[in-house]
């Protein structure tokens, strides 16, 4: 079983950032942030970009989302020379600057925040050669990746305590005795004792969570095969567009050869979020009766207050067929975030 320690990230990047470099915050500005959610302005001269170093940003930056099945890359880079760089591009939300120098003693980053607007990270590598700096940058790969994804994980979650639902909010406390902000665009869809379906509806997306809870009986509460069969029993109450059709869990997928099945089992690790320890699962959704799916992510914990599990299960459909550049990405990592929001504190207060 694959365990990743979440809270050990920070002090890693912490101890990246000092060998090296420079971490600078909030430096004042007038501009607000231009761009979109995951799009990244990349500054690099064309030496450097034709050059090893250029083909490991890509890999880096452009490496295909782990819960999608289809295709989609980390970051939409928008790669421009350094003449470029002015206007609208200086004030996007994430920057990376591309900077090689021979005066410059070793290679390293630069982390700064609100340098030319606001909310916005802006990141300088640098090195003396291109092969020196390709190596730092792929050897910190995960430390890079993590303060971008942390920066944009702190703009959802500064929008969702801004602008959350009071009335959403207090039915998750009072339901599952979890403290939630979900964003007030979020409509319930169904509620139960036992379950509450929150949702987003667009003409041709939809991106919405199921919170669910049932009582804890052990460690064998947490396998994967124990959370999968629960997910299907709460899944089968959010119904699907024909009658009798309804969600379901993916349990198989096509073959390399496209003629045949194999089986399928979501992936499964633990996550440390503060300090509370979560099982994520993702995976494939479809609906029973129907074509119809797409990706969901789960996290799952212990409420020790109730004694109860309690998941909160992220999906997103957004069909190829209706967007020829689907961004499944976008809208899970939106419903990802709130996780991060999720705290119990009367489990605290024992």
């Amino acid at each position: 079983m694959k365990r990743v320690m979440m809270t050990l990230l920070p002090a890693l990047v912490a101890m990246f950032l000092l060998g090296g470099c420079k971490a600078i915050g909030d430096l004042q500005s007038a501009d607000n942030a231009s761009g979109s959610p995951y799009e990244l302005v990349l500054v690099c001269a064309q030496p450097e970009w034709q050059s090893e170093l250029g083909d490991t940003l890509q890999s880096v930056l452009k490496q295909p989302v782990k819960e999608l099945m289809q295709y989609e890359p980390v970051y939409d880079v928008m790669r421009i020379l350094p003449n470029n760089f002015k206007s609208l591009t200086r004030t996007h939300r994430n920057v990376v600057v591309v900077n090689v120098n021979p005066e410059i003693a070793e290679p390293g980053i630069t982390v700064q925040y609100n340098v030319t607007s606001k909310p916005q990270i802006y990141i300088t590598l640098k090195g003396p050669d291109t092969q020196s700096l390709a190596k730092y940058v792929s050897d910190n790969r995960d430390n890079i990746l993590y303060v971008l994804e942390k920066a944009e994980r702190d703009r959802t979650i500064a929008y969702a305590t801004k602008y959350f639902s009071a009335p959403l909010r207090e039915k998750i406390v009072e339901k599952f005795g979890m403290d939630l902000a979900v964003p007030n665009n979020y409509q319930v869809r169904s509620e139960s004792d036992d379950m509450l379906w929150v949702s987003q509806e667009f003409p041709t997306a939809s991106q919405g969570f199921f919170i669910y809870k049932y009582p804890y009986e052990g460690k064998q509460s947490l396998t994967r095969e124990a959370l999968v069969k629960a997910r299907n029993k709460f899944a089968s109450r959010i119904p699907g567009p024909r009658e009798g059709s309804y969600m379901i869990t993916t349990n198989k997928i096509v073959d390399d050869t496209g003629e045949d099945y194999m089986p399928y089992m979501p992936e499964y690790l633990q996550l440390l979020i503060g300090d509370r320890m979560w099982v994520e699962m993702y995976g494939l959704w479809e609906v029973e009766n129907y074509f119809m799916g797409g990706p969901f992510v789960s996290y799952t914990t212990v409420n020790k207050a109730t004694n109860e599990v309690v998941t909160i299960d992220c999906y997103v459909y957004y069909p190829t067929l209706y967007n020829k550049d689907p961004e499944k990405r976008n809208k899970l990592r939106a419903l990802q975030h709130l996780v991060y929001l999720a705290d119990f504190p009367a489990a605290k207060a024992k």
